[in-house]
């Protein structure tokens, strides 16, 4: 897919974006999210790592740069993504952001969960995915919520996160 430049001609720009994924909880998967592993019984289930962390955090970043969704560029039809691990995915898009002038300037995530606990895997995640992006892991927010036993994330059938992330265009950085 070609993508032209949306910030050729402009002097300032910042832009967000809004990323949300789930994936199914199933055994006999690792579970990983934010590229980090979690012992836990079950894994999430997708054609590659399953990281809906690092999806969501994905998707927010190509939608502020308009650049499409995850699925536009790691196909689940393309062979060379099946169980990639989804920080190389966010490298990529990290590449293409720069490629488009685009800085990210911070990220906040929010993961749901009923089980395992997240809070003592978040420190973990931040570094990960702070050293993948690029950026200050002070710039990077997470946090990890439960559904109060309501819908698929409430009954332990799936893991979401959602994340929301600002870029501004390079020539504002001086």
């Amino acid at each position: 897919m070609a993508v032209e430049s949306n910030i050729s001609n402009q002097t300032s720009q910042l832009r967000v974006g809004l990323g949300n994924d789930i994936h199914r909880l199933v055994e006999g998967r690792k579970l990983i999210l934010g590229g980090v592993e979690i012992p836990f019984e079950k894994g999430l289930l997708g054609h590659s790592d399953a990281d809906s962390l690092t999806h969501a955090i994905c998707d927010a970043l190509l939608g502020a740069a308009s650049l499409g969704d995850i699925g536009t560029h790691f196909s689940d039809r393309d062979p060379r993504w099946k169980g990639a691990d989804s920080l190389i995915l966010l490298r990529h898009v990290c590449e293409l952001l720069h490629d488009q002038g685009w800085s990210v300037v911070n990220i906040d995530a929010t993961i749901m969960a009923e089980r395992p606990k997240m809070m003592p895997h978040l420190p973990a995640m931040k570094l990960k995915l702070s050293a993948t992006i690029g950026i200050d892991p002070l710039a990077i927010s997470l946090k990890a919520k439960t559904n109060e036993g309501l819908d698929a994330v409430g009954r332990g059938e799936a893991i979401a996160a959602q994340a929301i992330a600002l870029l501004m265009c390079d020539s504002l950085r001086g």
